[in-house]
């Protein structure tokens, strides 16, 4: 799902074993970026969309920013959360209703 943050459009998830898949959260699943463990989810969030600039906001600098890449790289997510893959970040269902807006899938940008 699309969604305006910020007065840019992000790209969402909610988060659940039975909500609709984009084509990105199937090729996390399979490339093992994002896994069940129990009733929530663990994404490997420097491995979603990764660029050094938000890699390195996020702590996962490598050798490239003279770090570990180990500290800060795996978020988790509970069913009914949202994960921002845009702005690499996950999120209640509280703070989504608040702070984005969801985009109709008529709506032209």
């Amino acid at each position: 799902m699309k969604a305006i943050y910020k007065g840019k459009v992000a790209e969402l998830w909610e988060i659940g074993r039975t909500t609709p898949q984009p084509d990105w959260v199937k090729r996390a699943f399979q490339q093992h970026l994002i896994c069940w463990m129990d009733e929530h989810v663990r994404i490997l969030m420097a491995g979603l969309r990764p660029s050094v600039t938000t890699n390195l906001k996020i702590g996962a600098t490598g050798t490239a920013g003279g770090g570990f890449a180990g500290y800060g790289m795996y978020v988790l997510g509970y069913p009914g959360d949202y994960l921002d893959v845009t702005n690499h970040r996950v999120i209640s269902a509280k703070t989504f209703h608040k702070d984005y807006k969801l985009i109709d899938k008529g709506d032209c940008l």
